[in-house]
């Protein structure tokens, strides 16, 4: 197995730590790329972010996260979105990674949600093309259809690149995508189009659906073969460690961090 790509610290993964700790965390350990969620970034300050993030010499593998059109306001998830495409540009993240929303409050009506999403995405598209942002469609596991994203399989997520057209991409996460009985055609169908590769473990037993991510190794995914197929298809960008773990947030950070570098290099 040839060495993996470099690694990227998405922050949700050291969850106590401010984003100015992470970015000297990752510095620190000779980790070459970062993916801030936006409020840790906002927390910090866009512009002192970027600048902070630029003299440690680290690359931007993405910005999580715009999306969620089917809640609340259809204006007011128009601006947040397009903030948040400033937000990516003003720190050069390679792409906006897009949770696109559930089915919107009180409504069973999954065709139509779907519908809310394509039309977002098509208002916002012209804004982050001009930004140079590349949009970053990460569909999600089934399970969140309903609450987080009406985007459940990567074939759903091309879909809508092929309809929206320049400026897309597809942010594949091995978390929501392992289980696809068709997932090594749509990762061919994917060539030249992937946007982000994110990478932890689903654990056996899992104890909360969303929050008891594991470390990559800890669990069922084959990574490294999703990782060949993605390689396949022309991704040569980070691979960018996110975990979402109650158990994992509750350890040392320095400890995580140690501890996802070695599983970077070995699983």
């Amino acid at each position: 197995m040839k060495p993996a790509g470099p690694l990227s610290l998405n922050t949700v993964t050291v969850k106590p730590l401010t984003l100015a700790q992470a970015i000297e965390a990752c510095a620190r350990h000779g980790i070459p790329g970062i993916s801030p969620w936006r409020d840790v970034l906002q927390a910090m300050g866009v512009e002192a972010a970027a600048k902070h993030i630029r003299d440690a010499g680290l690359k931007v593998t993405g910005l999580c996260r715009g999306g969620m059109f089917t809640v609340g306001n259809r204006a007011d998830a128009l601006d947040d979105n397009r903030r948040a495409i400033a937000e990516a540009h003003a720190i050069g993240a390679d792409c906006l990674v897009m949770v696109c929303g559930g089915l919107p409050q009180g409504s069973k009506d999954l065709p139509a949600a779907r519908g809310i999403v394509r039309d977002g995405l098509q208002a916002i598209l012209p804004e982050a093309r001009a930004a140079g942002v590349t949009i970053a469609l990460e569909p999600l596991h089934p399970m969140t259809c309903a609450d987080r994203s009406v985007l459940s399989t990567l074939g759903q997520a091309l879909d809508l690149c092929d309809e929206l057209g320049a400026g897309t991409g597809v942010a594949v996460d091995v978390y929501h995508v392992w289980w696809d009985p068709d997932l090594a055609r749509q990762m061919a169908r994917a060539k030249g189009r992937i946007a982000g590769f994110h990478v932890c473990d689903w654990k056996v037993p899992t104890t909360d659906l969303v929050f008891d991510r594991g470390l990559p190794g800890e669990g069922v995914i084959d990574i490294p073969a999703i990782r060949a197929m993605a390689e396949a298809a022309g991704w040569a960008g980070g691979v960018e460690v996110e975990i979402l773990s109650h158990h994992w947030w509750s350890q040392d950070p320095e400890a995580v961090i140690r501890e996802v570098k070695a599983r970077h290099a070995f699983c």
